[in-house]
């Protein structure tokens, strides 16, 4: 018993094989169609294209349209309770004072103000902003030196 037997490429002798002109060309032409499909493949993988694209996500898909918003900032220079959040877009959202899910924590004996909060906006161009504008006095002029801690969109990734 041989495993030889099982065999299904097995080579023909040399005696009764003949090399042919038209072998010759179809295996010339293989070669040349396969180091051309080789050389564009490899011309295609090392030749990077960056493209830059800037968009809105729809708003109807996934999360209901909505972005969570991370912010912390310090105002040295400015009292609590003149600091607020706008925020508004094209959806006709404008809110002036925006106090939900959010803090302010006084800083310098009170001179100064750390704004920390979180909030939602909608996936559409608009604008948010820590302003004077919820303040029931407005100050002559206010100083909006700022820090900011931490700015982040979207949910927090798993790394």
């Amino acid at each position: 018993f041989s495993s030889f037997r099982f065999d299904i490429y097995r080579k023909v002798p040399k005696d009764l094989t003949q090399p042919t002109y038209t072998g010759a060309i179809i295996s010339v032409c293989c070669c040349l169609f396969i180091l051309f499909l080789f050389l564009s493949e490899l011309t295609g993988f090392i030749a990077t294209e960056i493209v830059n694209e800037l968009y809105v996500d729809d708003p109807d898909k996934d999360s209901g349209g909505k972005i969570e918003v991370n912010l912390n900032i310090s105002l040295p220079n400015l009292h609590c309770e003149l600091v607020g959040l706008d925020i508004q877009d094209e959806m006709g959202r404008h809110e002036v004072g925006h106090i939900d899910n959010s803090m302010k924590i006084p800083l310098n004996n009170g001179d100064g103000c750390r704004f920390e909060g979180h909030f939602s906006i909608n996936k559409v161009p608009g604008n948010f902003h820590v302003s004077t504008h919820s303040a029931t006095a407005q100050p002559q002029n206010p100083d909006m030196t700022h820090v900011i801690h931490k700015l982040s969109f979207g949910d927090k990734l798993q790394v």
